[in-house]
């Protein structure tokens, strides 16, 4: 065997306008306009079961709100894809979401679609001669932020959401930037190899494993505000996320606690190992760990309308 190397330098990337994209705004839902109109709805489900949970949520993250509890919201790259940014977006700008951790497929799909107003490949298409995550835009804005967030100090979530905000086609389409607008923290906690940005030529991976640590323990910080009502929500996210939180949670009660008495919560359409132990069962303490099974493009508008009608 040869002791060749392959050249990375020479991985060819091409224009966001050339790709085919899956989901695009326009399929975005819209908040109504008096979410109240939906208690009826609400109010005519049974008291058993996942109806009960859903009410048990909005409660609390109602509850966490009114008394200034943190409520940290841990989205996958899936909920970036499914049209549910106006409701998250909306219940992050009257004070029900504190923080995001997001991770990396979160970052990259929610700034294309605040960027371009679409996302979404088709890896099918794409995978069989090479070209699968290599938008140039997206790979060299990214990579980008994330040199400048390690040399700054600054999130890499915080950029994005600023340069979405001024160059973005759809400004109101990303979380990221709307975030950026009402001054809620994100931060992004990347798995080396994971991203298809990890692809890219001017990847430096020194640089994601700066910034992540430093939005790591940023979110140790927004964890000690969980102690005594807040919240934790992780929603998509199989793995990265809820492995992120428990290590937050438990350095956090390390050298500072306590925190305990909170609720957390997992969205899904599939309840797995890894959220079910260390979001749902691990962590509480004195709370609750709520499971509420279910397609993100169905769950995200129900529990946010419930919550923004004060059903809670």
């Amino acid at each position: 065997m040869g002791d060749e190397k392959p050249d990375f330098t020479n991985v060819k990337t091409y224009p966001f306008a050339e790709r085919e994209n899956l989901v695009t705004v326009d399929m975005f839902g819209r908040v109504p306009d008096d979410p109240a109109a939906l208690l009826p709805f609400y109010e005519s489900l049974p008291d058993v079961l996942a109806a009960r949970d859903l009410r048990k949520l909005a409660a609390a993250i109602t509850s966490a709100r009114d008394r200034s509890r943190g409520i940290i919201l841990s989205p996958g790259g899936h909920v970036a894809k499914v049209g549910v940014t106006p409701y998250l977006g909306a219940l992050l700008e009257k004070g029900f979401i504190t923080h995001v951790a997001c991770n990396g497929a979160f970052l990259i799909h929610d700034y294309e679609l605040g960027r371009f107003g679409a996302t979404s490949e088709d890896v099918a298409a794409t995978l069989p001669d090479g070209r699968f995550g290599l938008c140039e835009e997206t790979g060299a804005a990214l990579n980008e932020f994330a040199v400048k967030a390690a040399a700054d100090g600054v999130s890499v979530a915080q950029l994005a959401g600023e340069d979405i905000a001024a160059n973005g086609t759809h400004p109101d389409a990303s979380l990221l930037a709307r975030a950026a607008a009402a001054d809620v923290p994100v931060t992004v906690h990347v798995c080396l190899g994971a991203d298809v940005i990890h692809q890219h030529p001017v990847c430096n991976g020194a640089a994601w494993g700066a910034s992540t640590m430093a939005d790591f323990r940023a979110l140790c910080e927004a964890v000690k505000t969980l102690n005594d009502g807040g919240v934790f929500v992780n929603v998509g996210s199989a793995v990265v996320m809820p492995e992120v939180f428990v290590k937050a949670l438990n350095l956090v009660r390390n050298v500072a606690p306590p925190v305990d008495g909170f609720t957390t919560a997992n969205l899904d359409f599939i309840q797995h190992y890894r959220p079910r132990q260390n979001v749902l069962s691990r962590p509480v303490s004195g709370g609750d760990g709520i499971a509420v099974t279910g397609h993100h493009e169905i769950m995200i508008p129900l529990l946010a309308c419930l919550v923004l009608a004060g059903a809670g």
